[in-house]
């Protein structure tokens, strides 16, 4: 309307967007969702349950459900009963084949701390972990593996990312010609998995550090999963095992161009003739325009690691140093994306 007042109601939104983080975050960590399992309750009983404030635990209840993660129904005597949504019940339970409760847990423990020091990290152009955890970072994965108990979150993180996403990206491109993988950086082995079911011929080696590896093989990889085993290494460092295909996911964007080159030439000369290299990672457009959670995501590696997030024009271009060509790129729609070249 002509002389109304202009109303900053964008700036108010990303304002106030930690505080829908820290909620979700505090509810999850109270186990509100938990007890809320296959069930419901009032806000009494669960305060109770919780061992919160009743006041307290009534105000974080009425918030979930505005963000429409819990519903509220009242019953025939005027008690008000909240119950997890659908979507709370898929992705919310720690019991759930599709949970992220540890992306959430670690996100709220780790990266947010970070994150406290993002104009830090965003005038200094480095990490910020030593001053978040008074670690130094020198050594990138020392300083995120800090402690067996962060190498596990960071682990259950990466796992619960690829039980949701790791399908889209692995059936991007038919991978069924290259009988002999090695997924690089494989942690909880939980792509490998993703691969092996959808290419039944295949068989992936996951080649880790030796302390990822045996926590993977304690807590992530059974005796059941046959076609997957295991290399320990470096691979920086260590040679390679020979493959067909490597799979780097979510791995260049933690390091400079340099390095990224310095590894994808080491993939090149291990990888056999007629072989390739799949790239999984969340692509910036073109025009530096988005998506949002990528350019968000490239925040991140800027607290947290020596990388970027990049443009798919930027991935050919360091793919292409390292002697790959017949590069081509899969956008899924998602926040993943796929590349695959060949040698």
């Amino acid at each position: 309307m002509a002389g109304e007042e202009p109303y900053p109601r964008k700036i108010l939104q990303y304002m106030e967007g930690f505080l829908v983080s820290k909620t979700l975050f505090c509810a999850c960590e109270l186990g509100v969702f938990e007890h809320l399992q296959g069930s419901q309750s009032s806000a009494s009983d669960l305060a109770l349950a919780l061992g919160c404030s009743e006041d307290g635990i009534e105000r974080l209840l009425n918030t979930c459900v505005s963000l429409e993660l819990l519903t509220a129904n009242t019953d025939p005597h005027g008690a008000v009963l909240y119950s997890n949504t659908e979507m709370s019940s898929m992705f919310l339970l720690k019991s759930s084949p599709r949970s992220l409760c540890q992306s959430i847990e670690y996100s709220s423990r780790t990266i947010y701390l970070c994150w406290h020091y993002l104009s830090d990290a965003v005038r200094e152009g480095k990490n910020q972990y030593e001053k978040a955890f008074g670690v130094n970072s020198k050594d990138l994965f020392e300083a995120m593996y800090r402690s067996d108990e962060e190498m596990v979150k960071f682990m259950h993180l990466m796992n619960s990312i690829w039980n949701i996403c790791g399908r889209d990206v692995i059936t991007a491109f038919d991978l069924s010609p290259f009988r002999c993988i090695c997924d690089l950086g494989g942690c909880s082995g939980a792509l490998a998995k993703q691969c092996v079911s959808a290419f039944p011929e295949s068989t992936v080696t996951i080649f880790d550090l030796p302390k990822v590896v045996r926590t993977s093989q304690q807590h992530f990889v059974s005796n059941q999963d046959e076609r997957i085993c295991f290399c320990e290494g470096d691979f920086f460092k260590d040679e390679l095992p020979q493959a067909d295909l490597y799979i780097l996911a979510r791995i260049l964007h933690d390091w400079t161009d340099q390095r990224s080159v310095e590894l994808l030439a080491k993939i090149y000369q291990s990888c056999r003739p007629g072989g390739g290299v799949l790239l999984v990672e969340a692509l910036l457009y073109e025009d530096n325009s988005g998506p949002l959670t990528a350019q968000l995501y490239s925040l991140n590696m800027l607290v947290q690691t020596e990388g970027r997030e990049r443009k798919a024009s930027d991935y050919s271009r360091l793919l292409s140093a390292a002697g790959f060509t017949h590069i081509q790129i899969h956008n899924t729609g998602k926040i993943y994306d796929a590349i695959l070249a060949h040698k």
